[in-house]
């Protein structure tokens, strides 16, 4: 646990909802704190019209939802709420019998799963605070008003208290689900467009000890890795690649300057009237478990290896893409231990080389590695708030989201234009990989705080030469159940 815990270690979660009328004008308010009372974040949001039980639910989801934006992922908890309803329903002394609570029921004790959580009612003065926010929320939707307050209160000047981004702490920015991720990626339908190709990449300056910025170099003294500057460049294309479906296109959006999609191509949004068969499929695997992904700590460029876990999870993956349908043809992997492990497992059941592309590698996170997200909050505030709120904006002595944003773009279009046609296998972390998908779906930099992504997990992205990229998958883990 972290300092930010407090004594014993654990949170309190606040939260209520109401409604004027019962259905009426609705909202919810929440609020976050150590088990010494200091406060971590707040939420409330106006809900349009909707019942008091409904809203209850609604107020104790976001409660909980913030805190897991804290990194508790795992931690001891105690929610308090004056809706005996929910209290009870949650703590498993009451039945769900109200068919519309249902949905709202299941999601509450999905995220209340992750945490280790004391149900606890209490008289409405004292629930004050969250009852305070939730009255504000039901005022505004009143007013006939879309309105949504949230931010970490502890960091002044802070941005707004979503799930932040990236690390290779999955439990931060990423808290692992309990069941398993999508279906296997296969065939899909039409994905929306995305910007055009074709654009030059901006230049981008290599970090400290890093390869020349593009390059791609061969891991040393790696047994199995080859020297791949020439063996990308020298790579063919083919046709009728595995798992390639039939009116979907792509080759690649343009390059995103600071973090920030560029115009998109309007020329279609997935039904192509010229469409080829034949994708260049990037099969994204995220490496395994690291002893800083046990302890919820940010790994950026620190080079910790697999735990045992680590290695059965990238195993698990291996074996999965050395089966039918994906007739994986090259793995190229970020140069750091934990990902070169993970892609090393990959070879050994398909007979194939590791390439290695420098900028694969996740995003250095300057002084805050090996920090928790907590621990941060607790010590750079402000510079935390701020890079929340900006993607140009670096940690201390660490690279923006901007320019990670550059340097994965250009190792995208080396990988697909040296391997046209093929099923790619690329491992990186979590980073580099949600850039991907945010760069097919044409997202914004925001998308970064809206997707997870587990450990061992693979998604999946088409590229085609004549229109949009096609995501296919995202956050499988089916091999790891």
């Amino acid at each position: 646990m972290t300092a930010a815990m407090g004594a014993t270690g654990g949170f309190i979660v606040e939260a209520d909802g109401g409604a004027r009328g019962n259905p009426g004008p609705a909202g919810y308010g929440a609020v976050v704190k150590d088990d010494a009372g200091q406060v971590l974040a707040e939420v409330a949001e106006s809900i349009g019209t909707a019942t008091n039980n409904v809203a209850e639910y609604r107020g104790l989801i976001a409660g909980l939802r913030a805190l897991l934006a804290l990194g508790a992922e795992g931690a001891r908890v105690e929610v308090r709420m004056d809706s005996k309803l929910v209290i009870e329903q949650m703590a498993g002394r009451w039945k769900v019998k109200h068919e519309g609570l249902r949905p709202l029921a299941l999601e509450a004790a999905g995220l209340a799963r992750r945490f280790r959580v004391t149900w606890t009612w209490v008289p409405r003065e004292r629930n004050s605070h969250a009852d305070r926010l939730a009255n504000e929320a039901m005022d505004a939707a009143a007013r006939g008003e879309t309105w949504q307050a949230s931010e970490i209160t502890s960091a002044p000047g802070s941005a707004t208290a979503v799930e932040p981004p990236n690390t290779d702490a999955p439990t931060l920015f990423d808290p692992p689900s309990a069941g398993p991720g999508p279906a296997a990626p296969g065939p899909a339908a039409p994905g929306p467009a995305a910007p055009a190709s074709g654009a030059s990449a901006p230049a981008v300056s290599a970090s400290p000890g890093s390869a020349s910025p593009g390059a791609v170099s061969a891991a040393p003294a790696s047994p199995g890795y080859a020297s791949t500057g020439s063996a990308l460049a020298g790579a063919g294309g083919r046709t009728g690649s595995p798992g390639a479906a039939g009116a979907r296109a792509v080759g690649g959006d343009a390059g995103t300057a600071a973090g920030t999609a560029t115009s998109h191509d309007r020329r279609g949004h997935g039904w192509m009237p010229r469409a080829t068969r034949v994708a260049t499929s990037l099969l994204l695997l995220r490496h395994g478990q690291t002893p800083l992904s046990v302890e919820k700590r940010f790994s950026g460029l620190g080079d910790p290896s697999l735990t045992p876990t680590g290695l059965a999870q990238a195993e698990a993956a291996a074996l999965r893409l050395s089966r039918e349908p994906y007739e994986v043809e090259v793995i190229v992997t970020s140069p750091l231990a934990r990902a070169r492990q993970t892609a090393e497992a990959v070879a050994a059941r398909t007979g194939l080389q590791v390439l290695v592309d420098d900028d694969l590698r996740e995003t250095d996170f300057g002084d805050w590695e090996g920090h928790t997200f907590a621990e941060i909050q607790q010590r750079w505030p402000r510079e935390l708030a701020a890079w929340l709120a900006d993607p140009d904006v670096a940690p201390p002595g660490g690279e923006s989201f901007a320019s990670t944003a550059r340097r994965v773009e250009q190792a995208r279009d080396r990988i697909v234009k040296a391997h046209e046609g093929r099923s790619v296998v690329v491992v990186s972390h979590v980073t580099p990989i949600k850039m991907l998908v945010r760069f097919a779906l044409g997202a914004p930099p925001e998308a970064l705080y809206r997707m997870h992504l587990d450990l061992a997990c693979l998604s999946a992205i088409d590229y085609y030469a004549d229109g949009p990229a096609v995501v296919r998958a995202l956050n499988d883990t089916a091999h790891l159940t």
